[in-house]
């Protein structure tokens, strides 16, 4: 696994636009925001000219959209890049990329999450690049930061850093801020679970993983090389970490389902999932009660409701990197190893 360098300070934050862009008048005074947050912590910040352009959920064509990522990859003086935001439309951009080019390149960091993980998913099972699943941009713009937008910067500063689990998290419910600095609204008491209840889990490994709705989508394509992947690193054994975005437990099932019998769990240390945003119960089936469904008959450990995805705030997961996870009485640990 290669790691990128390390940001350092008067770097280039580069954001760019591989997906949505940002229009919201309330949005783009957070996204000012953000570079002056930024500069405030000694780096500069540059933006692409897709960021704050969207059409009908793109920011611009796919074909712009990659070259606007590359041309931010290829900036000697970027020392990092994160997406402005999430949307739905990302996987086009796969196809404009050259990614035997991008193996060539030195890595850097790249940060973003949801629909993010159609990269932040092919650079490390592709290109063999540790990213981050973390924080889109616009996040760094809010008054004060939350401690795990610190902790981004910490990782990207090339900090094996360990994190704890939460004390509160938001609720599961969208709303619209007219505050474009508005911090997190933290509501609801955080509680990490073991699926079968063990008082302690405990497991470390190479870690794959993001938004559950956009790996299944990526399953069986041809940018689909999570076998390759689990063979290059069965010495350190699989750790996935995955959060749903918007699925029925049907569709939870389903999909871990073909995940198994697409020999996805193999050499599988154990799983994270971070809070579900949105889940809907059919047949009064609890998203806890899938997981069991599911997963019973793997014989790993399981890990759900962690500090991971939509549900903010999120803990910085290096995707391609070592995970090591614990998760006793309610409370957990992640720490991230560059190995």
């Amino acid at each position: 696994m290669r790691y990128p360098r390390n940001l350092k300070k008067g770097d280039y934050i580069g954001v760019t636009a591989p997906s949505a862009g940002i229009t919201n008048q309330v949005k783009l005074l957070r996204l000012d925001n953000v570079k002056n947050n930024f500069e405030k912590i000694g780096y500069k910040y540059l933006e692409t000219e897709n960021v704050r352009t969207d059409n009908q959920g793109r920011s611009s064509s796919a074909k712009q959209r990659a070259e606007q990522f590359m041309r931010l990859w290829k900036d000697e003086q970027v020392g990092a890049i994160i997406s402005a935001t999430g949307g739905d439309f990302m996987p086009e951009i796969l196809d404009e990329l050259d990614l035997d080019e991008l193996k060539g390149l030195e890595p850097k960091w790249f940060q973003g999450y949801s629909d993010n993980t159609n990269l932040t998913f092919i650079l490390p099972t592709i290109c063999d690049i540790a990213c981050i699943y973390g924080n889109t941009a616009k996040d760094f713009g809010m008054r004060k930061w939350h401690k795990t937008l610190n902790s981004s910067i910490e990782i990207m500063n090339g900090k094996e850093i360990e994190q704890e689990s939460l004390e509160n998290c938001e609720t599961t419910e969208w709303k619209d801020s007219e505050d474009p600095y508005e911090e997190y609204d933290l509501v609801n008491k955080v509680e990490w679970k073991n699926l079968k209840g063990e008082k302690k889990v405990q497991f470390k490994g190479r870690s794959i993983g993001g938004c559950f709705d956009v790996v299944v989508n990526l399953m069986g394509t041809k940018y689909d090389k999570v076998k390759d992947f689990i063979e290059k690193y069965k010495q350190d054994g699989i750790v996935w970490f995955l959060e749903v975005f918007e699925m029925s437990t049907p569709q939870i099932y389903i999909n871990l389902w073909k995940m198994k019998n697409a020999g996805y769990f193999e050499n599988c240390k154990g799983i994270i999932f971070g809070r579900p945003l949105m889940v809907r119960k059919d047949y009064e089936i609890s998203y806890e009660q899938t997981l069991k469904d599911a997963l019973s008959s793997l014989d790993i450990p399981v890990i759900y409701d962690a500090d991971i995805g939509h549900v903010s705030p999120q803990l910085p997961i290096v995707s391609g990197g070592i995970l090591e996870v614990e998760c006793e009485n309610g409370k957990g640990k992640i720490k991230n190893y560059f190995e």
